[in-house]
């Protein structure tokens, strides 16, 4: 890989810094809220020990991210990179939360689109992980032009596997679906 995948990212809405370990608590705080993950496969990672290994798992991919809302400073949740497949040319995108009060702003699609422009200078293919039970993310991601491809069970880091679906962008889509955007 002769790229990053942690690269400061930034856009009008919002801020992408490379999670640190001090981020935790204030990470913490978007995440304590259970309503943030009652879609999600896991749903009790509100909980701080849960959310400890999650945080732990985070640190690890050396691909995650703090997102901050760029109007008002507030850390708005987390996203990462990770699972980058040389021979698929291709990545993962996803461990994707915002805090409630974000919900419905705009955030979630301007930070996708944020990751995917500057990933596809590097890629050909990005994929996203998203809990079978998890419709509003399904939706979202839809939106945004990705192709639900399989259903597979899959482990997060240190939690047990649950069905999820995969959803992928390719490159020429992406492109072909921005220069139509504008």
């Amino acid at each position: 890989m002769n790229f990053s995948i942690q690269p400061i990212l930034e856009n009008d809405k919002v801020i992408l810094f490379p999670l640190l370990k001090d981020d935790f608590d204030a990470l913490y705080a978007v995440a304590s809220d259970p309503k943030v993950w009652e879609q999600h496969p896991n749903k009790d990672r509100w909980q701080k020990d849960i959310f400890q290994s999650f945080f732990d798992g985070a640190m690890q991919s050396k691909g995650a991210f703090k997102i901050v809302d760029i109007q008002t400073g507030e850390v708005a949740g987390s996203t990462r990179f990770y699972d980058y497949n040389e021979k698929d040319n291709s990545i993962l995108i996803g461990y994707t939360f915002y805090g409630t009060k974000f919900w419905g702003k705009g955030m979630n699609p301007s930070v996708k689109k944020l990751m995917m422009e500057y990933i596809f200078q590097y890629v050909d293919k990005v994929y996203f992980n998203i809990g079978a039970l998890n419709v509003r993310s399904q939706i979202a991601i839809s939106r945004l032009g990705a192709v639900k491809i399989v259903e597979e069970d899959i482990a997060y880091y240190g939690e047990a596997p649950k069905r999820n679906f995969v959803y992928e962008i390719k490159k020429e889509d992406w492109e072909m679906a921005m220069d139509a955007a504008d």
